[in-house]
């Protein structure tokens, strides 16, 4: 935050050759990338309004009220003062103020309630708001996701989907009927299964229709103080979907004990928690003992949010390593105008282009999957393609970014720690690596024209550049007999990934960019392991004035 005529003239020295505070900078607007691939991808009729939420969202008092959402994290009340149960969670103001920010721009209903293209409307609003703020996108990615999974209730989602549709926000913890707009988490993993959700224990007591009371744990339940959630419980059919809200029909408290607060390590502006069915009231979602084919569909869109969020965490870190080293001169040079210094940004440059251009060619999947088969077939194989290799590239280069910035970006208030602690999540959220890529066999298994979709989109890029066409010769291997197997799915997933990446960049990034990312991605003999250590001469100075930010 730029504050009000410092002293920069002090007793013992001049304060000088400091970057200026990286703020009031338009996220839609200054990123070429972003802007490339909402345009590519059929989001041209939302320019204006994602250049409006740009603005918003890359202003110092939006950046502010990120700062101050971490800095006082969410607090749980288990009981008030008399020692009546309540299970509340305190958050600062600040972290209200964003989520108003995003939901009532459209952030979770737009992709719903747009007549088209607006899967990658939500998703450009994704972006640029995690770069804001990353914690507060937990909530309203899940509530944009969960209208899929509740169109199996068309009862259920009559009721809901209307609420978690409108964009407004509204904080106050009091039933559904008497709010404007309402939010929705999903609550799936236990203690003794995490990631094996087909051995969970949680009980459902059937009421009578689709009604069930539920008794049991969960052992991550992120944004508890949303309105509702979805959840799996088992029944004698098996595993279940149901609807928990935080409130009875009746209008009393629904027996959903919040036990305690995890202590993360990033996202703190946002709480995620442990928690307690206590014969919490229910409806069931979907078909009785089908509860993981259910909320599989909501699963599938916050992986696409997973994807995207990555993207933009790099673009946050690449952006502020831009703006340090254009402002910093060391040795009687600009930083970002020393050789080394340039293949470095240049290298995150590109990998960042291929990051959103791989997120925005898969929400525009999203858009056309309902109408085209061909669509669908391609998003089922490269969600999970993408999720594990995009979320898996943010860390490193979230550092990368961070060195750039020395011991500055070390520090706590550059704002780099955060990007960097985040780094790490959207890796682990919806299935951590290993998962992954066991669901991209389950994809090639169950529905093989999806890889046949995948290998069509990688191949209408064939042409573009020799490194490219060498390495889809080399995917030949992966169709022989007992090539593809779990020991090999993530080398499969990575394979596939970059050529997808070439593919989706060849569609909107420069001839500069995609050629550097063919070059320094594609050739083995170029594909080093540190940014910036390539030796192939591409063209550096211009990847880096085309990702700059001012």
């Amino acid at each position: 935050m730029a504050y009000r005529n410092p002293h920069s003239d002090l007793a013992t020295h001049s304060v000088a050759n400091q970057p200026p505070p990286f703020e009031n900078v338009n996220l839609y607007q200054s990123d070429a990338a972003l802007r490339k691939a909402v345009s590519a991808f059929g989001g041209d009729p939302f320019a204006t309004r994602l250049a409006d939420f740009g603005a918003r969202a890359g202003s110092a008092e939006a950046m502010e009220w990120s700062r101050q959402a971490n800095r006082f994290p969410p607090q749980l009340v288990s009981f008030d003062r008399y020692g009546h149960r309540i299970d509340e969670v305190e958050f600062h103001p600040a972290y209200h103020k964003l989520m108003d920010l995003g939901l009532s721009a459209g952030i979770a209903g737009g992709a719903w309630t747009e007549d088209a293209g607006g899967h990658v409307f939500h998703s450009a609003l994704m972006y640029m708001l995690g770069q804001t703020d990353g914690g507060v996108c937990c909530p309203m990615s899940m509530t944009y996701a969960v209208v899929p999974a509740l169109r199996h209730a068309p009862d259920v989602a009559a009721e809901w989907e209307p609420r978690v549709t409108t964009p407004a926000y509204d904080p106050h913890f009091i039933p559904p009927a008497e709010k404007n707009a309402a939010t929705m988490g999903m609550a799936m993993t236990e203690k003794q299964g995490g990631s094996d959700i087909r051995a969970n224990e949680t009980r459902a007591h059937a009421l009578g229709g689709d009604e069930y009371e539920l008794v049991g744990h969960k052992w991550f339940c992120s944004a508890p103080m949303c309105d509702a959630f979805l959840t799996l419980a088992r029944t004698d059919a098996g595993v279940t979907c149901f609807l928990v809200p935080r409130w009875r029909p009746d209008g009393t408290r629904n027996a959903f004990h919040v036990m305690r607060l995890k202590d993360k390590m990033g996202d703190r502006s946002n709480a995620s928690s442990e928690i307690e069915y206590h014969n919490a009231w229910a409806r069931r979602v979907g078909e009785d003992g089908r509860g993981v084919k259910t909320i599989i569909e909501m699963v599938m869109h916050t992986r696409l949010d997973c994807v995207v969020g990555s993207a933009g965490g790099m673009r946050a870190a690449l952006a502020q390593a831009l703006w340090h080293t254009a402002h910093r001169t060391a040795f009687q040079k600009k930083l970002i105008d020393q050789p080394a210094m340039t293949a470095v940004l240049a290298d995150l440059a590109i990998e960042t282009w291929a990051a959103t251009a791989l997120a925005f060619r898969l929400a525009h999947a999203f858009d056309r999957r309902g109408d085209d088969e061909g669509e669908a077939a391609f998003a089922r194989l490269a969600t999970p393609i993408a999720k594990y290799w995009v979320c898996k590239r943010q860390p490193g280069a979230v550092y990368e970014a961070l060195e750039c910035l020395g011991g500055a970006g070390f520090v706590e208030e550059s704002g780099m720690p955060r990007l960097y602690r985040t780094a790490p999540l959207n890796a682990i959220w919806e299935g951590s690596g290993n998962v992954i890529a066991l669901d991209i066999l389950r994809a090639i298994g169950r529905e093989p024209d999806s890889l046949d979709a995948v290998t069509a989109e990688i191949k209408r890029a064939a042409g573009g550049c020799a490194a490219l066409d060498a390495h889809i010769s080399r995917l030949e291997k992966w169709g022989k007999p007992g090539a593809l197997t779990e020991a090999t799915a993530r080398a499969f997933a990575e394979d596939m990934a970059l050529a997808l990446q070439a593919a989706a960049l060849a569609d909107i990034a420069p001839t500069e960019i995609f050629e550097g990312f063919c070059a320094a991605r594609l050739d083995p003999d170029n594909r080093l392991l540190a940014y910036g250590a390539s030796a192939n001469a591409v063209k550096q100075r211009e990847i880096v004035r085309q990702a700059q930010p001012f």
